[in-house]
């Protein structure tokens, strides 16, 4: 046990040299600093504790140093207070090396917002508290409230207590601009959204690991791209004993540390425990107990904490660590610096120079890592290089335009030791510094991000900071060559699902990765990637919808989404009368005709609704185009603008003038963006009108397909057996789901598909009637369109405006026909790949004896 003072009269010197003087600590994307130095919070809470007769809600400055060097033995760097400290407390935390998180108490236990005047108060207290503390250097941070009640927060609203919140903010700011801010979250509201606050704290408190790893894994997704800090964990030692505590708290810190969380709070310093006016003594969660004699938890806070952030025993398998440059010379000297300070036992670097002209491979020779110099081949032969060269069991990628936080590869690791993951990725943040234009981008849509299937598991993870199996890339034969500057990471992420890997996702894996610093270099990438789209939806048409975008199974997370006007908000899970002890916020799924402003094409609606809104001078009617195509043009416009005011800017924000610029940047990008992927779209292939796998057209209704067989085979197989074929022919094809009333689809293009329903006759002895029909498809919108189209072409032509009959009656006549044609050409190629289906592998399908089937056509086909 650590030795404690039984007497509180007699303070207790800290041991061991004076701690340095201490530095107000920082935000750098996940994690905390002081100075150039990563702040572990090693916490635990202190109080709250019974007011004595003047009112003083802390113990005598002697028992507070006691304590004060008991923690600083203990390994603790930091106390929570849930009330405002006085500043000789701040003092004495100094003396000990111990940081202090400030909390501002207020009534946030009632509904605060329906008093004006109190409101004004809690604005004046808080304003005045942060004032009487000046500053001091012992600050960790300002806690705003600590779990304001979820019926607190039902009966006013989420949103008036998030701008609340964001008011008590601004004003701790104004006091001590320094000073890092925070609110103390729990899961019953966990559907607080509060993007400006520094870091994110929680309390949780759960009993079982795996449970804990997951929460928090959650938890590291609503934070995003900030530090996350358990202010509080622990467990009641009068319910589960003083040994179970003793084993939970070990764990507990553990877990969240290897979760990637920046720092913990121990529930608690002492049993001591005052609240409502009374003293809790019905619980006992304290590391010591109320007399101040240590508990087996002590010592287990100590141990855990000794091995802050990494256990001692884990093993840290060799990696390789490999960076494909192709005239990097402008940011690779970041990398390899960033390399040389990794925090990893067993790594080495190889550098790919992919034919650079620059002095790239002058400036890598100067530091200690295997440089390989090839001619330019491409991005995907570069990495493929790099991981045939490799001799680590991980080969972990980094860009030549990105650096690692020291503890990356770390991260890494430690999910593929507790894991089967094929490959693990991490966040790719902005740097501070890159100038205001590049902070712009990095709130703009187009950036690498990490596509997640759940909090844990990812369906893409971005090329700029990937990580991988050797044997796993060997077993695929690596990247596909075709990709030579984008897209490889997107094909290979699905490759190895398809191989039946699993991906996953390390929150605290973080890289740093320069934003492009130019408009003309932003628009340029983005051109890029649409060509990129191009290449990938030729080798995975199925992965597309019909408009030619990628159906992601997971969910985007990242910076610079364009967001749809009917997504804004979302809706509160709260469980029965709000009992929910875990809530969550579902945001809205906009409906797919919202979805359609999102999408790079709704510039040719905008162009096709401008075109018509001029010929309204031929034919008044069309003049009623002219408001649709205002509100095509204004929808963009308005999703450009709200997106951008969601945006978090790292540059340094002074004036008015200054902030428009920044907001004015980032929503022009908001629209240049998707016209940049359309025209890389539409130049390698990628358009709304194309075709893939199609040839011919079979120009009936519905035909109707049998087969005897005398062998038995499974349904599913000869269906597994058909999609197959289609895949061979380089049809885009789907299964029906479990609602459906088809089993196979095929799409023709743009406008029109073709479905296939199977049943199969048991007749016994393994003798099997198959029987497939096959019937074309055009959506009811398709049929609307050209619904439309054709009752105002014959309008026009009944008044007379020939020229406008014309006009309309072309794209409508060319909509209907390309319906049929593309409807036509699919059912052709299900029926191309209907023997497949009937073929039992070794013989060929033979007719049905005696019998035919007449399709609705009029045409027997056998």
């Amino acid at each position: 046990m650590i030795p404690l003072d039984n007497s509180i009269q007699q303070p207790v010197a800290p041991s061991g040299p004076k701690p340095p003087a201490l530095v107000r600590p920082e935000v750098r994307g996940k994690f905390l600093f002081a100075g150039d130095d990563k702040l572990w919070v090693r916490g635990v809470t202190y109080g709250t504790f019974r007011p004595d007769e003047d009112g003083n809600q802390f113990p005598p400055r002697e028992t507070v140093r006691t304590d004060f060097a008991a923690m600083a033995r203990l390994g603790v760097n930091a106390v929570r207070t849930y009330t405002l400290p006085p500043r000789w407390l701040l003092d004495i935390a100094a003396e000990h090396g111990v940081r202090v998180m400030v909390g501002l108490w207020w009534e946030q236990f009632v509904t605060f917002l329906d008093d004006g005047a109190l409101q004004r108060r809690i604005v004046r207290e808080v304003r005045d508290a942060v004032r009487s503390l000046g500053g001091h250097p012992a600050i960790l941070c300002y806690s705003i409230a600590n779990e304001i009640p979820a019926s607190v927060v039902r009966w006013h609203g989420a949103h008036r207590i998030e701008r609340f919140v964001h008011r008590l903010y601004r004003v701790i700011k104004r006091e001590d601009p320094a000073g890092l801010v925070t609110y103390v979250n729990f899961p019953t509201t966990e559907y607080l959204r509060m993007p400006f606050l520094d870091f994110v704290c929680f309390n949780v408190y759960l009993e079982e690991r795996e449970r804990l790893a997951a929460y928090l894994a959650r938890l590291q997704n609503l934070c995003d791209d900030r530090p996350l800090v358990m202010a509080e964990i622990g467990l009641d030692s009068r319910s589960h004993g003083e040994d179970k505590q003793a084993e939970v708290m070990r764990w507990q810190i553990r877990t969240a540390f290897e979760a990637g969380c920046c720092g913990t709070f121990a529930f608690a310093w002492t049993d001591e425990w005052y609240c409502g006016g009374l003293d809790i003594d019905d619980w006992d969660f304290g590391l010591t107990r109320r007399d101040r004699t240590p508990k087996p938890a002590l010592d287990a806070v100590r141990e855990a904490y000794a091995e802050v952030p990494f256990a001692r025993d884990a093993r840290w398998p060799r990696v390789s660590v490999v960076v494909c440059s192709l005239n990097g010379e402008p940011t690779i000297r970041d990398t390899m610096e960033g390399l040389s300070k990794l925090d990893y036992p067993d790594f080495e670097v190889i550098v790919v120079n992919d034919g650079s002209t620059d002095r790239t491979a002058e400036i890598v020779s100067e530091y200690d890592v295997h440089l390989i110099s090839t001619e330019n081949r491409g991005l995907s032969n570069a990495r493929n290089t790099g991981f045939q060269a490799a001799t680590g069991e991980i080969v972990a990628y980094i860009d030549d335009d990105a650096y690692p936080d020291p503890h990356w590869l770390r991260y890494l690791a430690l999910e593929f030791e507790r894991t089967d993951w094929v490959g693990v990725g991490g966040p790719n943040l902005p740097p501070p510094g890159d100038g205001w234009i590049a902070d712009c981008v990095a709130n703009a849509p187009g950036g690498p991000v990490q596509v997640l299937l759940s909090d844990r598991e990812a369906e893409h993870i971005p090329g700029c900071n990937m990580a991988f199996r050797k044997p796993a890339l060997e077993a695929i034969e690596g990247f596909d060559p075709v990709y030579r500057a984008a897209g490889d990471d997107v094909d290979l992420c699905w490759r190895l699902q398809a191989n039946g890997g699993t991906i996953g996702f390390a929150h605290a894996a973080v890289v740093w990765h320069h934003r492009r610093n130019s408009v003309r270099m932003y628009w340029k990438q983005q051109k890029g990637y649409g060509k990129a789209e191009a290449l990938l939806e030729r080798k995975w048409p199925e992965r597309y919808n019909p408009s030619g975008h990628v159906a992601w199974q997971g969910r985007l997370y990242g910076r610079g989404f364009t967001r749809s006007l009917a997504s804004l908000g979302g809706r509160i899970y709260g469980g029965v009368w709000g009992s929910a002890p875990f809530q969550s916020l579902y945001e809205r799924q906009a409906s797919a005709w919202w979805q359609l402003p999102l999408m790079p094409e709704w510039f040719f609606v905008i162009g096709i609704l401008g075109l018509l809104s001029l010929c309204g001078a031929f034919w008044s009617p069309l003049q009623l185009c002219l408001p649709l195509f205002v509100v095509a043009l204004v929808l963009p416009l308005a999703q450009a603008w709200v997106s951008a005011r969601r945006a978090r800017f790292t540059s340094a924000s002074t004036g008015s003038v200054h902030r428009l610029r920044l907001f004015g940047l980032t929503a022009f990008m908001h629209l240049m963006q998707p016209m940049a992927r359309l025209i890389g779209r539409v130049q390698h292939g990628l358009t709304p009108w194309r075709r893939r796998g199609v040839g011919n057209a079979c120009w009936r209704l519905r035909v109707t397909r049998s087969a005897w067989r005398e062998t038995w085979k499974a349904p599913a197989e000869r269906l597994t057996a058909l999609c197959e074929a289609l895949g061979v022919r380089g049809a885009v094809h789907q299964r029906g789901s479990t609602f459906d009333p088809w089993d196979v689809g095929v799409r023709g293009g743009l406008w029109g598909t073709a479905r296939l329903r199977f049943a199969v006759e048991e007749h016994g002895s393994g003798k099997q009637m198959l029987r497939f029909r096959v019937w074309p498809h055009v959506s009811t919108r398709v049929i609307a369109l050209v619904g439309i189209g054709a009752t105002l072409t014959v309008a026009a032509a009944t008044d007379g405006a020939w020229f406008a009959a014309v006009l309309l009656a072309l794209p409508t006549v060319y909509v209907g026909y390309a319906a049929a044609r593309d409807a036509a050409r699919a059912q052709q190629v299900l029926l191309d790949a209907l023997p497949a289906a009937q073929s039992d592998g070794d013989h060929p399908p033979s007719s049905a004896p005696a019998e035919s089937t007449q399709g609705a056509d009029g045409v027997v086909v056998g």
